[in-house]
């Protein structure tokens, strides 16, 4: 792919704590959002959550606008794609009911990212499907107008703005669940609403909308199991809602590429990065192997999951579309899900996290190739079955979703259960104390060899290391590597989850803070407080060959067995590999008395 040119209007946030693959050109702006809300404040938002006040907002809008000269689609972080997108699908309706042109635009807003910890690789990744999209577009003679603006507080006004140069009186999005961008949606309905212009925000990051599940008692779910067991049953019967497929736009009139008021558009390059979340040569050729844009590349990713069986040539940083892979239906990694998922020896797993948080991936096309390969027309919930287990996993992409909607408080730094918000962490930089990104510097001892895969511990250092190299790791992998941190070593579960994002390609707040919370008994459905993972059996359960320490600790490759997992200090001395940074049971015992008594060290 030609390079993109790079868009003199790009601001950038700081980048994550990284310093061996991201490169800083710019000191950062002074932009520092609160980044842990106080808990009188969570509890304010968790009583007025900001969903059904934007829901509120849309349906008491401008339903029946004056005819404008265009309809415009917004598209966001977790919608990068063209096919099976409702918002899209909506306005390209409204486009042709009403014999307008489409217009699409993206909003480039660094101080979201900045808001957000997002990963340099992730904004590099999403660039990439952009500038896919503007030549997708330019098919279908729809300018697509990708642009930066800051400060992210004035986009409800900037975007009016625009429209009302182009003299347009509707614009359709997908909902965001985060806090402040429900907020922002809301403020630009209120902005829209004098001006008669029509602000549709629909629902599409989820199969199950948030809301659209509920106990019997109104409330939300904050236990998986019965919201699995509804959703299943929801789904399934209701499957011509839950998993139809959104049509997509159809080709506007090429006279359009002459029309003064979109013709420039059509010519506008989509940045080629945004600056202070740019990536060094090696580490941006990486992510482009690793993690080929594209919606084809999604398909195909998907396809491979559902019809190929697992490898172990397909560990590690390798692209996943790479030739050799051995097709059977019958064994394929999604038939043998159930038994091989917490597999890290290999590519058990769909390497489709990253395509789904994108938006590059509908979550429906996900269930309907299921069914299709199965030749069953129910949803199959069976957690004893491949196919069942999985979508029990994209169902869990759903229930954190419905979380962070429903109690907005988990987007705010703030643990579900504020009893453990006194628990006492260890030394390093607290959440509280400032709001700046650029506190590694600060970074205990503890925390610094956790970051770079020297712990001691092999199966953390390793999944830390692959981090590193890759920005994504197996999902077992990254509970046993939080649970270490927050347990083993008693470092609040809110650095670990921002340090995740910095570092993650595929970094969804949602799913990121519903697993940071589970390892660290803070959030919903967690697991108890005197759970704690033992590093060492865990090692041997995902990584039964060893094959996955060995690729990304290779000063351990001559170690076998326990050996390999536990490395005695001789050993360790030996092959030039640290010592372990702590003796798991005694932190245990540390990790059950601070969490039985908050507040008390």
């Amino acid at each position: 792919m030609p390079k993109r040119a790079l868009s003199p209007e790009s601001r950038s946030a700081p980048q994550g704590a990284s310093d061996v693959t991201h490169k800083r050109q710019k000191p950062a702006p002074a932009f520092e959002p609160v980044k842990v809300a106080s808990a009188d404040a969570a509890a304010a938002v968790d009583r007025h959550p900001p969903l059904p006040q934007l829901l509120k907002a849309v349906r008491e809008g401008v339903q029946k606008p004056l005819k404008g000269t265009c309809i415009v689609y917004w598209m966001r972080m977790a919608d990068i794609r063209i096919t099976d997108n409702k918002a899209l699908s909506l306005a390209a309706s409204a486009a042709r009911h009403s014999d307008l042109p489409l217009v699409a635009v993206f909003v480039i807003s660094p101080q979201d990212y900045i808001a957000h910890d997002r990963s340099a690789r992730r904004i590099d990744f999403t660039l990439r499907n952009l500038a896919l999209l503007k030549e997708s577009f330019s098919q279908l003679h729809v300018p697509f107008h990708v642009v930066s603006h800051e400060p992210r507080k004035d986009i409800p006004k900037f975007l009016l703005s625009f429209l009302k140069d182009i003299k347009c009186n509707e614009i359709y999005a997908n909902i965001e669940y985060e806090v402040d961008e429900l907020r922002r949606d809301i403020q630009l309905c209120e902005l829209a609403n004098p001006q008669g212009i029509k602000a549709s925000f629909v629902h599409n990051k989820c199969i199950v909308e948030p809301g659209a599940i509920i106990k019997k008692d109104g409330g939300s779910y904050a236990v998986y199991s019965p919201y699995q067991k509804a959703w299943i049953k929801l789904v399934d019967e209701e499957q011509g809602q839950y998993l139809c497929k959104y049509s997509s736009p159809e080709p506007n009139d090429k006279s359009i590429r002459k029309d003064e008021r979109f013709a420039h558009i059509f010519d506008t390059p989509v940045p080629e990065d945004v600056q202070d979340f740019t990536l060094g040569d090696v580490d941006s050729a990486k992510m482009a192997e690793v993690w080929p844009a594209g919606e084809n590349a999604a398909n195909e990713i998907l396809q491979r999951f559902l019809r190929t069986k697992a490898r172990a040539a397909g560990l590690g940083a390798v692209n996943p579309l790479a030739s050799g892979a051995e097709k059977s239906v019958k064994n394929s990694r999604i038939q043998n899900y159930e038994l091989d998922r917490d597999r890290a020896d290999k590519d058990t797993t769909s390497r489709l996290s990253l395509y789904l948080s994108s938006g590059v991936l509908s979550p429906r096309e996900c269930i309907r190739a299921a069914m299709k390969l199965s030749g069953n027309d129910h949803v199959d919930g069976n957690r004893q079955s491949g196919i069942g287990r999985w979508i029990q996993e994209i169902a869990w992409r759903d229930f954190y979703t419905s979380v962070l909607a429903s109690f907005p408080r988990v987007s705010m730094g703030r643990p579900f259960l504020e009893k453990y918000a006194s628990v006492v962490w260890e030394n390093h930089q607290s959440p509280g104390e400032t709001n700046s990104k650029n506190t590694a510097h600060r970074d205990s001892e503890a925390l610094k060899r956790w970051k770079s895969g020297t712990t001691g511990v092999p199966i953390v250092d390793a999944t830390m290391r692959c981090i590193q190299e890759m920005g994504w790791v197996h999902n077992r992998l990254r509970m046993i590597t939080a649970m270490f941190l927050v347990k083993d070593l008693m470092i609040d579960w809110r650095v670990g989850e921002r340090y995740f994002m910095e570092q993650l390609i595929d970094g969804d707040l949602a799913s990121n803070n519903g697993g940071w919370q589970w390892c660290a008994s803070t959030g919903v459905d967690p697991c108890p407080y005197f759970r704690i993972f033992n590093p060492y059996s865990q090692s041997s359960k995902a990584d039964p060959t060893g094959n996955f320490i060995r690729h990304w600790v290779p000063e351990l490759r001559k170690l076998k067995g326990q050996d390999l997992h536990r490395p005695s200090p001789s050993a360790a001395d030996k092959f030039g590999y640290p010592r372990a940074i702590v003796d798991h049971e005694k932190s245990r015992e540390r990790a059950l008395r601070r969490y039985k008594n908050p507040g008390q060290k």
